[in-house]
């Protein structure tokens, strides 16, 4: 795990995405399309999602998600712990605090689900020990 002295601040419009993250378990607001993003290596990040004034701790995925699509676009999506809520043509700031690992294809949804429950609590298990 790379910590992150700086956070990264990601601003965006949360849009509709494929539901694939719901449909595993683990639902995501994707933020509108991202060009360049160049303090922020591709991969997984424990971090924050602002929504309405109030902060979440969250895990964000910023790639292509070689596991679901071949040369897909790169793009932000956010798994924000505890959250239930319609946050759809909103705009949501993210950040970035501790980058967890490099984006990467897995051979199964299974062992990508397995990784995100992984990735999820480890994130949850940081932001905590850091707060």
């Amino acid at each position: 795990m790379k910590t992150n002295n700086q956070t990264i601040k990601i601003v965006g419009r949360v849009t509709s995405g494929n539901a694939l993250g719901h449909r595993l378990g683990f639902p995501t607001a994707n933020l509108a399309p991202v060009d360049s993003l160049p303090d922020a290596a591709d991969g997984v990040w424990a971090g924050y999602a602002s929504v309405e004034g109030r902060e979440y701790r969250a895990v964000i995925n910023i790639g292509r998600s070689p596991s679901v699509v071949e040369n897909g676009e790169r793009r932000v999506e956010v798994h924000i712990v505890d959250f239930d809520g319609d946050i759809y043509g909103r705009e949501l700031s993210v950040s970035l605090c501790f980058h967890l690992r490099e984006e990467r294809k897995f051979p199964s949804r299974e062992a990508l689900v397995e990784q995100i429950a992984r990735d999820k609590q480890e994130a949850i298990n940081i932001l905590k020990n850091n707060e």
